[in-house]
C-alpha cells in the first residue's frame, strides 16, 4: 500500500472504549500463553541503548535511530529499533538455560517510516528469545515454533471471540512454508511484496523464510541486519488480511547468527567493522548461547484479531493531515 485508504462501508467492530477492553485483553491473553508455549518468562528491557554498545537493531541499515546525548553519563543514547541483539547478551546475563527463553515490552521510534494503514512511527512488540542447541538450528525446529505462536494467536482469536461476540476472527491454523527463492521462481514477475500477497490470499497463513540474502535475480526478498538473524533460518509469520485485503506481517523471527554465519553475513553486507563492537565480540569469543527469536507486533495483533483497518485505531501516534481527513471522512477514529 501506498497510501493510507479505508475500504467503502468499513465500520469498526467495537466503539472506541470497547476497542481499549479488547486491546488489554488480547495482550493479556497472548503473552500469557505465549510464555506457556515457549517457556518464556518476562524480564524488563530498555528504551534505549549507548550507540558504542553495537546492541541496537539496524533494520536495513538506513533508517536513523532516535539519539541523544547523556551528558551526565558521557554517552550518546540510541533509541532502541528493536531488541534483537539486547535479547541474546540478556539471556547470557541472567544465566538463561536452554529451553529457556524471555519475553518483554518493546517500544521504539522509526522516525522514517513510511505511514500508511499498518505503519507508524511508533512501534510496540513482545520481542522474545531462547536458549537452543546446535542441533535444534535446522528449518525443522524453525517451522515447529513458528506453528507453537500461530497456534498461540489461533487461540487468542478464539477467546477474544467469546468475550467480544462482534469480533470476527477467523484465522488459519494450518501454516504453509516458502522460501523467497520459491516465491521469486512463482511470479518472477512481481515485485516482493506482490508475491506475498499472491501467496497469502491463497493459503491464508504463510512463513516465508530465508530473508536477507541475494536471490538469483540479483535482488533482495526484504532487508535484514546482518548480525541477529541467520538468513537462511529466519522468515515472517503472514495472515491474510481480509479488511484490507493484504498479505499481513505479523512477526519477523528466526534462529540466530552463529559464529560463521555472523562472519559470513557481515562480509555480504561490507559491515565487517562490526566485529570490533561488544556484542560481535562476545559472539565470536563464544560467549553468548545459541538462540532464536523475534518480534510480534502488538498494534498488528490487536488490528488483525479485530479487523480493523488502520493502526493508528489500536494504538496513539502522530499522523499526517492526509491520514487525519481520511479517517476523518470514513468516520473513523484514531487513537
Amino acid at each position: 500500500m501506498n497510501s493510507v485508504y479505508f475500504p467503502e462501508g468499513y465500520k469498526p467492530a467495537l466503539p472506541i472504549y470497547e476497542t481499549q477492553r479488547a486491546i488489554e485483553f488480547i495482550k493479556n491473553t497472548f503473552q500469557k500463553e505465549l510464555g506457556k508455549a515457549l517457556n518464556l518468562h518476562r524480564v524488563s528491557a530498555p528504551l534505549f541503548v549507548t550507540e558504542s554498545s553495537g546492541l541496537n537493531d539496524n533494520l536495513n541499515g538506513v533508517e536513523r535511530p532516535v539519539s541523544f546525548d547523556i551528558p551526565a553519563a558521557d554517552a550518546e543514547g540510541q533509541v532502541v529499533h528493536s531488541l534483537a541483539k539486547w535479547k541474546r547478551f540478556a539471556l547470557a546475563k541472567y544465566n538463561f538455560e536452554v529451553g529457556e527463553g524471555l519475553y518483554t515490552n518493546m517500544n521504539a521510534i522509526r522516525r522514517d517510516e513510511s505511514l500508511d494503514n499498518i505503519h507508524s512511527v511508533y512501534v510496540d512488540q513482545w520481542d522474545w528469545e531462547k536458549v537452543i542447541t546446535n542441533e535444534q538450528r535446522n528449518v525443522e525446529y524453525l517451522k515447529e515454533t513458528v506453528r507453537q505462536i500461530v497456534g498461540v494467536i489461533c487461540d487468542t482469536a478464539a477467546v477474544l471471540k467469546e468475550r467480544f461476540p462482534s469480533v470476527e476472527s477467523d484465522l488459519e491454523r494450518n501454516v504453509t512454508f516458502v522460501t523467497t527463492q520459491e516465491l521469486e521462481d512463482m511470479y518472477p514477475d512481481l515485485t516482493s511484496r506482490e508475491r506475498e500477497n499472491k501467496f497469502t490470499e491463497k493459503y491464508k497463513t504463510v512463513f516465508i523464510m530465508q530473508i536477507g540474502d541475494i536471490l538469483k535475480s540479483g535482488k533482495k526478498h526484504d532487508g535484514r541486519a546482518p548480525d541477529y538473524d541467520d538468513w537462511s533460518l529466519n522468515g515472517d509469520i503472514m495472515f491474510w488480511n481480509k479488511t484490507l485485503g493484504i498479505a499481513f506481517e505479523v512477526s519477523s523471527m528466526g534462529i540466530r547468527v552463529d559464529k560463521s554465519a555472523l562472519i559470513s553475513q557481515l562480509e555480504k553486507a561490507n559491515c565487517e567493522d562490526r566485529k570490533a563492537l561488544p556484542f560481535h565480540s562476545m559472539l565470536l569469543e563464544d560467549k553468548l548461547p545459541l538462540t532464536m527469536g523475534g518480534g510480534i507486533g502488538q498494534s498488528r495483533l490487536c488490528m488483525l484479531l479485530m479487523g480493523n483497518a488502520h493502526i493508528g485505531e489500536v494504538q496513539s501516534s502522530i499522523w499526517d493531515a492526509g491520514t487525519e481527513e481520511a479517517a476523518n471522512k470514513a468516520g473513523v477514529i484514531l487513537l
